[in-house]
């Protein structure tokens, strides 16, 4: 299928490697230096543009954590799906090493229920946009690993220029941030560009 020029704009701006170092330096007692990489991967091509996510903080880059895949679909809004791996040490530094992101398979992943988010597209100037996402449903984004079930809240805003991230864990009893995003959006700027890694063309059909 062919996609919008919104949802191809959305993964352009979203795959890439990137890190907060002003943010950390600025205010270092409520934000970690990250590196975070998004990189394509190459399943569910018959309806999605898919993408690997993983990041580190940067003075532990070879203990990258939080694999998870979103994958992009054009509904009604365009919506994002997270998929969490069945073992997280599956894919584990895939964000750093390209050649890992082709054995990622359908049947190492599972949905998370409940943790889709919409898309709020918004056009700015020559053909850019600017994307803001909330969540589909009232339900916590619950995921369950090694018998834990923990509560998630994800949301982003991305732009050609920059990347905030709203993550942070929730505390089931009290509704609390426990880690995250607490303090506000974590500010990311793109480091390395791995849109010219989407391959657009085995999208189409």
């Amino acid at each position: 299928m062919t996609f919008t020029p919104q949802l191809t704009a959305l993964a352009n701006y979203l795959a890439g490697e990137f890190d907060n170092q002003q943010q950390a330096l600025e205010q270092p007692a409520w934000y970690v230096h990250l590196r975070l990489w998004i990189r394509p991967v190459p399943i569910f091509t018959e309806d999605s543009i898919t993408l690997f996510a993983e990041q580190a903080n940067v003075i532990k880059l070879n203990q990258p954590y939080r694999p998870r895949i979103l994958r992009l679909r054009q509904k009604e809004n365009i919506e994002v799906e997270f998929y969490m791996f069945e073992d997280l040490a599956t894919a584990q530094g895939a964000g750093q090493n390209k050649d890992l992101i082709k054995n990622i398979t359908p049947d190492q992943i599972k949905f998370l229920p409940n943790c889709t988010l919409k898309v709020t597209t918004q056009a700015v100037n020559m053909g850019k946009y600017s994307f803001e996402t909330t969540p589909i449903c009232d339900r916590p984004c619950s995921v369950t690993y090694q018998g834990t079930t923990f509560q998630v809240f994800l949301g982003f805003k991305a732009t050609a220029d920059a990347l905030l991230t709203y993550d942070k864990g929730i505390d089931p009893d009290t509704g609390k941030g426990t880690w995250g995003a607490l303090m506000g959006a974590y500010q990311f700027n793109k480091r390395q560009d791995f849109s010219g890694e989407l391959n657009l063309t085995q999208y189409f059909t």
